[in-house]
């Protein structure tokens, strides 16, 4: 199992898009064999900073949805929200192990 760990650089100004652009990858991932465990949008403390976390059973199935989401008209519709409202400044994408017991 490999947990993606997305932290996101967001436009303070553009919090509403940058939600609305969450909530459409929410389902995509679980579309395409992920497991979304949610996006975190600032609250206290610095009001840029956004964080994801989805899980797919192996870093293979995770490059396998890379492949698909390319051509998927859903996955273009969220990645051309966020290149139109330009609610994300930069991300940075980490993957993790995790250790559930």
């Amino acid at each position: 199992m490999v947990t993606c760990y997305l932290k996101y650089i967001i436009d303070p100004y553009k919090i509403n898009e940058f939600e609305e652009y969450a909530k459409l990858w929410i389902p995509l991932v679980n579309k395409f064999g992920g497991n979304h465990h949610g996006y975190f949008l600032p609250h206290e403390g610095a009001n840029n900073i956004a964080y994801a976390l989805f899980t797919f059973p192996s870093l293979k199935d995770y490059e396998e949805y890379r492949l698909k989401i390319v051509n998927d008209g859903e996955c273009i519709k969220a990645f051309k929200l966020a290149e139109e409202t330009k609610c994300i400044l930069s991300y940075e994408r980490s993957f993790m192990r995790p250790i559930l017991e």
